[in-house]
């Protein structure tokens, strides 16, 4: 009685790697969403479908039906509630991979979208702003992109298409200046936009002490994989942005080294 019972227990080859893909991808989300709000929704999801596995085992076509409609009536919501999740991962997932970064490469050389690598210079250019606007106590907020198309957050701003130079860094930060609220965007070596609006992070284990543009900064991070450099308004501290994290910058010569590291991986990935 009991073998028939749980007959769906005798497992071939093809089963075991069935199961073992499944539970990969459960991990993988859990791990990707334990600090976010949504994750009791996805406790409750593997539930019903643990349920609903069950009760097809055990022939129980009433409730498999009824758990079935669960599912199918499910399916929306879950894409609307996990909507910023799903996006991060296709973002992660694209700009990880080989193709993906390869991919936006040949669409922008049959688009003719000509590259401007940042180098050395305008390294300098962005460090020597960022210690200027640090010592004045002068908010600023840059985000620098790598393999993810950032068009939708330029969007949001104004247009600048200028080449890096510090000076111009620093008016458009300055209080009084029109463009200062927002984030800039640097693309390699041309200032894309300015005044841009950033998605705010959902994190609740922040430091008090971050402001907007830290919350801001975290927030783009997360969604990409673009670097950012954040100049704090009230201490005038430098921090620098990567993955979903801040740290501060003790001198201007650790921001030269992250920036030089950061340009050295762009190379790499050109050749």
């Amino acid at each position: 009685m009991l073998p028939e019972i749980f007959g769906f227990l005798k497992f071939s080859f093809t089963d075991m790697l069935d199961v073992l893909l499944v539970a990969l991808i459960i991990y993988l989300v859990f791990r990707w969403i334990r600090d976010s709000t949504v994750m009791n929704i996805f406790l409750a999801v593997i539930s019903i479908f643990v349920l609903k596995v069950l009760a097809d085992a055990l022939k129980m076509k009433l409730m498999g039906a009824l758990l079935s409609t669960f599912i199918d009536v499910g399916v929306i919501a879950i894409i609307v509630i996990f909507q910023p999740e799903i996006r991060h991962f296709l973002i992660r997932f694209g700009s990880g991979s080989r193709i993906g970064k390869k991919g936006r490469a040949f669409l922008n050389r049959i688009l003719g979208k000509e590259e401007h690598p940042m180098d050395s210079t305008d390294v300098k250019e962005i460090t020597e702003a960022c210690r200027a606007m640090s010592e004045q106590k002068t908010g600023a907020l840059i985000v620098l992109p790598h393999s993810n198309n950032l068009d939708y957050v330029i969007e949001t701003g104004d247009r600048i298409d200028a080449k890096i130079n510090r000076r111009l860094i620093m008016n458009l930060f300055f209080k009084n200046s029109p463009l200062h609220d927002g984030a800039m965007i640097i693309d390699g070596s041309r200032i894309e936009a300015a005044r841009c609006t950033l998605p705010i992070t959902g994190r609740t284990d922040i430091p008090p002490s971050y402001g907007m543009r830290h919350k801001a900064a975290i927030g783009i991070t997360e969604e990409t994989d673009a670097d950012v450099i954040v100049v704090s308004e009230e201490t005038g501290e430098i921090s620098f942005g990567r993955n979903g994290s801040l740290n501060a910058i003790n001198n201007i010569n650790e921001l030269k080294l992250l920036l030089g590291a950061s340009l050295s991986g762009q190379d790499k990935e050109t050749k």
